[in-house]
């Protein structure tokens, strides 16, 4: 979901530090660690109290691994200690880690962090305890819900800013709930929690920012409550079980100015060459741009996708360019930041630096478009270089029939202009460039 994102507002240290600490204490053999098991951690953003569960695999850092439990949802990290008794776990991809402090009871006291180099905000605190796995009520304390809550929900919500339309698909079970909040410009990633009589509450923490969302069920069967994004963010909703529900055409929010037919840009590459679709590489070929942010997590889930199907594809005539706008202006920690992501998810197409993550200088780099309002955005570009398609935002895995949806849509555009010919102007071109090349 495109929110301010938490890395904004974290940083008590900056990553070069991290680095040098780390160089000097993960060798180290001794000192305590973290039990192996399930554990329950509790963010405190403001006032409110933010429930997340992990598991810990592997008795030391050479061997363990870190896993975030969100309903059916599992995200790895590594484990790496700092001296004797703290730890150190980098968020992936997202340049921020947890930092924690093994007590003598075993319990952890710690803090998540931004790694932005030269960034001071807030850190945000964190506690937990070995052996608990529920998320907001101990085992035995459960009071019977007053309604099920399974089904779609209409969100309206309320702010001095405008607020992306939002629809909520929950699943409960008992006391136990699970689901995801989705907008126009992207999806919460799977939250859970519980119902307690008249009362609700999720939560989710993948990595990036945690979510919490709670709230009352009214007596006409509606809900009332409050959304957190991180430390910035709260806003209170009404919300109504709508099976009809739905959010506006994601291929029909963004779109290019009158007048335009074609995208232009040339940003520099994170491998030292200038990415810009003039380039022969690209002629008469089907591109796809899409426009992320390594801190984003909705571009995390749709590089996830994206990277594969292009592995798989790429043979056919079609190339893509990942243009990254980072949290910080430079080329040097973009290419740090884009690096791991391509790294991590086998990124074959170019990536490229845009700029700072700010959808205003989006909108002045891509000024063919007519408005900027996601993190990613999808453009789709035919075999005569013309846009043809773009999706804003992205539909992850866990909305379930919304992304099975997108994807055979995605698959049917991408066959289709594929399947177009390459235009006689750009064969010309490529024919009477062969000699010189030679």
């Amino acid at each position: 979901m495109i929110i301010k994102n938490l890395f904004k507002s974290t940083c008590l240290v900056a990553g070069i530090l991290f680095s040098s600490v780390l160089l000097s204490a993960t060798n180290d053999p001794g000192g305590k660690f973290i039990k192996e098991g399930i554990w329950r951690g509790v963010f405190t953003v403001s006032e409110t109290q933010v429930p997340f569960n992990f598991e810990l695999k592997g008795k030391d850092p050479e061997h363990a691994v870190f896993t975030l439990l969100n309903g059916s949802r599992r995200d790895n990290f590594h484990v790496q200690r700092l001296g004797k008794d703290s730890l150190f776990i980098k968020m992936n991809t997202y340049d921020a880690a947890l930092v924690a402090k093994i007590n003598d009871d075993g319990s952890l006291t710690g803090e998540y962090r931004s790694l932005v180099p030269n960034f001071r905000g807030n850190s945000l605190p964190f506690t937990a305890e070995y052996g608990k796995s529920y998320r907001f009520v101990e085992p035995g304390k459960d009071v019977a819900p007053a309604e099920d809550l399974t089904g779609k929900w209409e969100i309206k919500t309320y702010s001095k800013d405008a607020v992306p339309a939002s629809i909520a698909l929950l699943k409960q079970k008992g006391n136990k709930i699970t689901g995801v909040v989705m907008t126009v410009v992207g999806d919460t990633r799977e939250i859970e929690g519980t119902v307690q009589g008249d009362e609700f509450a999720l939560s989710g923490f993948t990595g990036p920012s945690p979510f919490i969302i709670k709230g009352k069920i009214n007596p006409d069967h509606t809900l009332t409550g409050e959304e957190g994004f991180g430390i910035y963010k709260n806003l209170k909703f009404d919300a109504a079980k709508n099976a009809d529900a739905e959010l506006p055409d994601p291929y029909k929010i963004t779109f290019l100015k009158e007048g335009y037919k074609k995208l232009d840009f040339s940003f520099p590459g994170i491998d030292g060459k200038q990415v810009s679709l003039s380039d022969d590489k690209y002629k008469g070929k089907v591109v796809i741009v899409e426009v992320i942010g390594t801190w984003c997590p909705n571009c995390t889930d749709q590089t996830v996708f994206l990277s594969p199907w292009f592995n798989k594809n790429k043979h056919r005539g079609v190339e893509a360019i990942a243009i990254g706008f980072e949290q910080k202006d430079s080329l040097a920690y973009a290419k740090y930041t884009l690096g791991k992501l391509k790294e991590k998810y086998n990124i074959q197409y170019d990536i490229a630096f845009g700029g700072l993550a700010d959808k205003k200088l989006v909108s002045q780099k891509l000024p063919a478009l007519n408005k900027f309002i996601a993190f990613p955005t999808t453009i789709i570009i035919d075999r005569k270089g013309d846009v043809r398609e773009i999706y804003t935002g992205y539909t992850g895995t866990v909305t379930g029939k919304y992304h099975e949806d997108y994807e055979k849509k995605f698959n049917k555009v991408l066959d289709e202009l594929i399947a177009e010919p390459v235009p006689e102007t750009v064969t010309a071109s490529v024919a009477a460039d062969k000699p010189s090349n030679q």
